[in-house]
């Protein structure tokens, strides 16, 4: 109870709400082990969604803590401003044998939102040292998320989060969200040339000489687990290309295992792009970490011969942190040793079968997912596009029923989301969907 009260005091967490501010605070987990995590009254509880999306080995890993503790007592710190590190330098390369294409130069950073403000401010720095100065706009998606920053929020297209920030910006030009349920009656290809058509409209309507980047997660994960239709990114990234527009992929999420590769770009959604970043992953959240991995044919232009009198001065103080990379490199052997990727591949189908077999349930409109990650979307219309305030009020009291049946669940709104660590095993899926769909069960009978 002191922490408790200690927490309501003085604790002010990510999307607080301010109105309950100091009368409650958020629960409060004390351990954790494998694909579980333990309150602070000793309750076991599945970790559906992975902490956020990033502790792909599982908790309690004692390879992790190992490495972690010999770096520390090793070189626990250096300014990367002026030295580096051993582990940087290793992960650095290990990352650039796992990136699709030509994309060996890696930038690190503290996490996702910063490895995303980074891409963009190497964009910027990029078209500024070619001498295209009004090569500035960014085109991102509505329901895309791409962090916390001032422009990374700015580029976010979940307009819950703009709410008494102010982070518009014209620089800054929206399209549609590839959301399929958007366009009813259409088929998926026709979805597909409605939304390529949207974008060449915008390039042009910008001007192709002003538009600098096209920035996309491969699926959009916080705005609640959109894949796009398929063929999508490969249309865009050739508008891209025939523009001399930079694609930036977002795989803060989809990186490091998530759809069963190293990263989903090219593998899973056909695109090469010319940056990606990454993140939670990439140390399965044991530490903070992100970064960048460029295209050598964007170095190229603007380094060596092409690069005098400039120098890229962005940087963090914990860049290439040597802890957090020893983390990421035992991270990565793990990965390898226990054959993760290959776990998810064989996995992936009994996850995605088990949660589609929700989709006759009431309340449940839409189920959708890609390797492991999943979005249960619940309407009390299910024909419904838009959701209402008793939806999102249905969906949160869903959340809170499987809390108490042993489940966390990331809520979206008016979507459950599930994202488990990814040692997961068939038994435990069993698990993890049973009480979810207990949960909607319960919730549908207190709605009658």
């Amino acid at each position: 109870m002191e922490l408790t009260a200690s927490a309501k005091r003085h604790l002010l967490v990510p999307a607080a709400d301010m109105e309950k501010l100091g009368s409650k605070s958020l629960l409060r987990l004390e351990r954790s082990e494998g694909i579980f995590v333990y309150d602070e009254t000793g309750r076991r509880l599945i970790d559906g969604p992975a902490g956020m999306w990033c502790t792909q080995i599982g908790y309690r890993r004692q390879e992790m803590a190992d490495a972690m503790s010999k770096q520390a007592m090793s070189l626990s710190y250096n300014s990367p401003w002026y030295t580096t590190n051993s582990p940087a330098i290793r992960l650095a390369e290990k990352i650039a044998e796992f990136t699709p294409g030509d994309l060996n130069r890696i930038f690190f950073t503290t996490g996702g939102s910063t490895a995303v403000d980074t891409a963009l401010r190497f964009v910027e720095f990029y078209n500024n040292a070619l001498g295209r100065h009004a090569k500035k706009k960014i085109i991102v998606r509505k329901d895309g998320y791409h962090g916390s920053t001032s422009l990374t929020a700015a580029c976010s297209g979940r307009e819950g989060n703009w709410k008494n920030f102010d982070i518009a910006s014209d620089r800054i030009s929206f399209v549609s969200s590839p959301n399929c349920r958007l366009h009813p009656g259409l088929t998926e290809s026709e979805v597909l040339e409605l939304l390529v058509a949207e974008f060449e409209f915008r390039v042009g309507e910008l001007g192709p000489e002003n538009v600098a980047v096209f920035l996309a997660e491969p699926l959009l994960a916080s705005g609640g687990v959109i894949i796009p239709p398929t063929g999508y990114h490969a249309r865009i990234k050739d508008v891209c290309e025939r523009n001399d527009i930079i694609y930036v992929s977002d795989e803060v999420v989809t990186a490091f295992g998530r759809c069963g590769e190293w990263f989903a770009s090219e593998k899973v959604f056909g695109v090469t792009p010319d940056i990606i970043t990454f993140a939670k992953g990439v140390t399965s959240g044991y530490v903070p970490l992100g970064g960048l991995a460029i295209s050598d044919r964007l170095i190229e232009r603007i380094s060596g011969e092409n690069g005098k009198a400039t120098s890229f001065a962005n940087g963090y103080t914990y860049s290439g942190h040597p802890v957090s990379c020893a983390a990421a490199l035992a991270n990565i052997e793990i990965f390898e040793r226990d054959g993760l990727l290959e776990h998810v591949r064989e996995i992936t189908p009994y996850f995605q079968a088990s949660i589609r077999a929700l989709e006759q349930l009431p309340l449940v409109a839409d189920v959708r997912g890609i390797g492991m990650v999943a979005c249960v979307e619940c309407l009390i219309d299910k024909t419904a596009t838009v959701a209402t305030d008793l939806d999102k009020r249905t969906s949160l009291r869903i959340d809170e029923l499987a809390l108490k049946l042993g489940l966390i669940v990331r809520p979206l709104a008016n979507m459950c989301v599930l994202s488990p660590p990814l040692v997961i095993n068939k038994r435990q899926i069993d698990d993890m969907v049973g009480i979810l769909k207990e949960a909607i069960m319960r919730a549908a009978v207190e709605m009658r």
